[in-house]
């Protein structure tokens, strides 16, 4: 359910409220915005003005009127008192405040929004290779400005090639051109097999190449 009713309003999506946002906030301050609900979503604030209560601990363990009957008058009144109070603790609400971080959604933590992969760019290159991912915000944070924006993002990604196995192959059939055709690299497999290696020379800079990582996978992917 994308925008659930009956929760807290801190808790909702950003879809689902709108907020009356301050552009002119000073950058990774504090600041607080008037935010009202849409028409389809229903949440509940808690109300402090209600005073101290009793710790949830206390009626927690008491939720059926069975075990109210063999209670002492004096806690189980004391206990339903409790629980009701709690009960009133929260109160419906369309209109809240949220408390945030003023900063646009662009410059949030990599941790708060999630962006798209590319699997066509080519990670093992000099210089290394960017593209432009699509990035889209986390439900549950908040920011100023569009939740979806375009960011440029480094090569960053795999095709299942483990480096361990292509320095492996690399040492002990590399003269047969076992490391190329693993990494995907059949010419230049080809070229080792039926010439041995290189008389052993291209074997030696293969095992050197590869073991610094300047050699990779044939799709441009990075080692695991």
């Amino acid at each position: 359910m994308k925008c659930p009713s009956n929760g807290l309003c801190s808790r909702l999506p950003a879809d689902c409220v709108e907020c009356k946002t301050n552009f002119s906030c000073v950058y990774g301050k504090p600041v607080t915005f008037d935010c009202t609900v849409k028409p389809s979503v229903t949440c509940v604030v808690q109300d402090l003005k209600s005073g101290p209560r009793e710790p949830d601990g206390l009626f927690l363990k008491v939720e059926s009127s069975e075990y109210m009957n063999w209670l002492p008058r004096d806690m189980g009144s004391r206990i339903a008192v409790t629980r009701r109070a709690r009960d009133q603790d929260f109160k419906s609400q369309k209109n809240f405040i949220i408390n945030m971080t003023c900063r646009f959604c662009w410059q949030l933590p990599e941790t708060d929004y999630e962006c798209s992969n590319s699997t066509s760019c080519m990670t093992v290159s000099c210089p290394r290779q960017r593209y432009t991912a699509n990035c889209t915000v986390r439900d549950h944070i908040h920011c100023l400005g569009n939740r979806t924006f375009p960011k440029m993002l480094y090569c960053n990604w795999t095709g299942g090639y483990k480096w361990s196995t292509a320095l492996a192959l690399s040492i002990t059939l590399g003269g047969f051109g076992a490391d190329r055709f693993y990494l995907g690299q059949w010419r230049e497999g080809l070229g080792k097999l039926f010439s041995f290696g290189g008389l052993g020379i291209w074997t030696l800079i293969d095992v050197l190449l590869i073991g610094v990582g300047y050699v990779g996978p044939a799709d441009g992917s990075l080692y695991i």
